[in-house]
């Protein structure tokens, strides 16, 4: 394998939302959410406004906007590839697509053995 897999991709769909946040809040963030309050969904945020801790890690970005999870959550998620995608309905509600009648969500496929393999190698799992 040449290439290192992403650990987080965007679909088609959910990159005009996140230019369009973008253009409006300027640098964004995205962390995965743990399950609290909005349930598990990613939560977009002013990269300014949004702390990011000793317990987070960033897994890649999405349209040049970081994405982070929290390590104890990354365990459990470490052998799955994460696609960032949008679909109709109201966002969390401290994510800032809530207002736009779209919500992100994440969709997941979980690595090959070999990708596994070469992540482990890299020390990205």
């Amino acid at each position: 394998m040449s290439a290192l897999p992403l650990q987080v991709l965007a679909t088609p769909a959910a990159i005009p939302l996140v230019r369009s946040l973008r253009a409006k809040y300027g640098d964004l963030l995205f962390h995965q959410s743990g399950g609290c309050c909005d349930g598990s969904s990613p939560m977009c945020y002013p990269r300014n406004e949004f702390i990011i801790g000793d317990a987070d890690i960033q897994l890649g970005s999405v349209d040049d906007q970081p994405f982070y999870m929290s390590r104890s959550q990354f365990e459990y998620w470490k052998h799955t590839q994460l696609t960032l995608d949008v679909v109709p309905g109201r966002g969390g509600m401290f994510s800032l697509e809530g207002p736009t009648g779209q919500r992100f969500l994440i969709r997941s496929e979980i690595f090959t053995d070999d990708e596994i393999h070469a992540l482990r190698e890299a020390g990205r799992i």
